[in-house]
């Protein structure tokens, strides 16, 4: 679920979540020659950085927190992307050699590369297993968390390091090497034990914390978290309250040990960002620019405006300025009539899905929605009701890709399974009507459906819906995009053509990262679209997606099914298929057309910006001007 972020995705994405659509660009000519020196880019629209300790919790986790902002302070063990539009592991950017896999897979091996941090010392295994510590400790507030099975912490037997170089993962049983590096490796963040702190006045390393055997430090890791976190803006002891550590982002020393190819020089509450290189990078990609600046915009217009008028480097082409409509998502058409002299454009398809989550666990509607959710004849119908080629022609311009189940179909991906590229529930009104009329539902189109045949037969509206109760459902979404809110006006309007009422509500994409959160014992949001998606994995199994507690699973989806599926891919590629077939005809989410995730407006001067990362991450270490 989190806002397009990888697997919070980033496969949290980072779920992953980001805005629909995001771009690059740079000011108008008569601006940039000015201005080489900087390079600013616009942040997703009403959507700002808003949390900078690398071990995040689902309402952190975001692909603009984790790969927009985090990742460029603070390197990840291993670094994905980054070269071409691939999303394959990138060795020349991680911290370590890759990986070693002995004793039937249950044995991995991380030799550690010579990188420092700004404060002089290196990044080694003690740092690695600085962040298994805390992740042991305080699992219960990580983003990815997966409470059974077999992803990080609950697989893992031992973590140690028998040199300053080497850290050795041992595992209580054979994994799949791909999955266990795309999934679980790519999260580990070395912490620096400049960190080892329970207070501002405490001295580094006092709490032991990074140095105790793992699976040994938990009381001496939690006030370490407990002091990161609120040194952040999150008190995970009062996770509803709010202070201001924000606007000290840039003058707290313990966010200035920095081994990335940036370090933080100014940050506002309000989204505003500047970043200077970090001189001691160890790093191939040196940044060659002088500063580089992250700009807030309330909405898509207000950034495409200022892209316009040369007060921004880096933003992005709304959909609504799209003036031709391209008939092949990979490829700009003609660009816009006011930008083309100075731009390229080049679109991205990142390696993303799109969905909507239900809330299996929601109160809403009465105390009903919850219930009516998990109907699988619903959600069919709810499903057949999204004309998905319809929406990408007419409101994504042809920039899109539908989207069938939790695979996506674009870029070309060997995992595809025939059945997902078939699309199962193709657009069909009249079948849709049919599956609620014939469980006991009595439809009238443009109105509001209600139960007559309340019960738990197969023609009955179902367990716990009582006779009476009415299709009334409640959506929050992400404001900003006026492409997402065309999109769920037009799918409102469907709805409503088999009676199913659907009122929208819009929040800033924060507030909806933070309200649409897994509830277990119940809360009141129903459905929810945050205004991006999931970016996968090269191995695009989702664990902490559908997986039964886990922290991403905003919806709550559990089956035993899907549980034992899921599984198995950890264990072997070849139930992939399976996987992705079963949740594919299982609907957990509603999935979504897939517009592309940004129309990139280069100007002609810069390089380095092409080609963009499949996990919408930006490269500002890559990017110089030419001329």
């Amino acid at each position: 679920m989190m806002a397009t972020m990888r697997r919070v995705a980033p496969a949290l994405a980072l779920a992953t979540f980001t805005a629909m659509t995001t771009i690059v660009s740079l000011p108008l000519q008569s601006g940039a020659s000015a201005t080489k020196g900087t390079v600013s880019w616009a942040e997703p629209p009403a959507s700002v950085p808003n949390f900078i300790f690398p071990f995040f919790s689902d309402a952190d986790a975001s692909n603009l927190n984790v790969y927009d902002f985090e990742e460029l302070l603070y390197r990840p063990l291993y670094y994905f992307g980054g070269k071409s539009d691939s999303d394959a592991l990138n060795l020349t950017l991680s911290l370590a050699k890759a990986p070693r896999y002995s004793n039937d897979d249950k044995t991995v091996t991380v030799e550690m590369k010579t990188y420092r941090w700004s404060n002089g010392t290196k990044v080694d295994a003690q740092d690695v297993l600085f962040w298994f510590n805390i992740l042991h400790a305080e699992k219960l507030n990580y983003a990815l968390y997966v409470p059974d099975g077999i992803a990080i912490p609950t697989s893992i037997a031992s973590v140690s390091s028998s040199s300053p170089t080497t850290v050795t993962i041992k595992l209580k049983r054979s994994v799949n090497p791909e999955w266990f590096t795309e999934d679980e490796l790519w999260q580990v963040v070395p912490l620096p034990l400049a960190w080892t702190k329970t207070s501002s006045t405490s001295k580094a390393g006092a709490a032991g914390c990074a140095t105790a055997a793992y699976g040994t430090a938990d009381a001496k890791c939690k006030p370490v978290y407990t002091y990161l976190s609120e040194q952040s803006g999150y008190d995970p002891t009062k996770p509803t309250a709010s202070n201001d550590a924000l606007s000290t982002y840039a003058t707290n020393p313990l966010w200035q040990v920095v081994d990335g190819p940036f370090h933080l020089t100014a940050f506002n509450a309000t989204g505003d960002v500047t970043m200077e290189p970090n001189r001691t990078y160890s790093g191939p990609n040196k940044p060659t620019v002088k500063k580089f600046e992250e700009k807030p915009y309330t909405t898509g217009t207000a950034e495409y405006n200022a892209l316009v008028t040369g007060q921004v480097d880096v933003g992005y082409l709304p959909t609504q300025e799209v003036t031709v409509t391209t008939k092949t998502p990979n490829k700009v058409g003609t660009n816009n009539s006011r930008l083309a002299s100075a731009f390229d454009a080049s679109p991205l398809n990142g390696f993303r899905i799109n969905y909507l989550p239900y809330n299996f666990k929601s109160t809403g509607d009465h105390g009903a929605a919850g219930k009516i959710f998990s109907q699988l004849y619903f959600r069919q119908a709810m499903q057949r009701l999204v004309d998905q080629s319809l929406y990408i022609s007419k409101i994504f311009k042809g920039y899109g890709v539908p989207d069938y189940g939790p695979i996506p179909l674009e870029p070309t991906t060997p995992y595809i399974s025939s059945f997902e590229k078939t699309n199962p529930y193709p657009y069909d009104r009249e079948k849709a009507e049919a599956l609620l009329t014939s469980h006991g539902w009595k439809v009238v189109s443009g109105g509001v459906d209600t139960c007559e045949r309340a019960g738990t037969s197969a023609h009955d509206c179902g367990k716990g819906i009582t006779k009476g109760t009415q299709l009334s459902l409640t959506l929050l979404y992400s404001s900003g995009t006026t492409e997402l809110k065309d999109l769920l006006e037009s799918e409102k309007a469907s709805w409503a053509s088999a009676g199913i009422d659907v009122s929208l509500y819009s929040q800033s994409t924060d507030t909806v990262l933070g309200d649409v959160v897994p509830c277990p014992k119940g809360c009141s949001w129903e459905l929810a679209a945050t205004g991006g998606g999931w970016t996968d994995t090269v191995y695009p199994t989702e664990p902490v997606l559908f997986s039964t507690g886990a922290a991403a699973n905003a919806g709550s989806y559990s089956t035993p099914e899907a549980d034992a599926l899921i599984e198995a891919t950890e264990l072997t590629s070849t139930a992939l298929t399976r996987y992705e077939n079963y949740l594919t005809e299982n609907l957990p989410v509603i999935w979504e057309p897939n517009p592309a995730d940004s129309i990139t407006e280069i100007h002609k001067g810069l390089d380095g910006v092409t080609p963009q990362s499949a996990f919408q991450a930006i490269t500002p270490a890559n990017w110089h001007w030419s001329s």
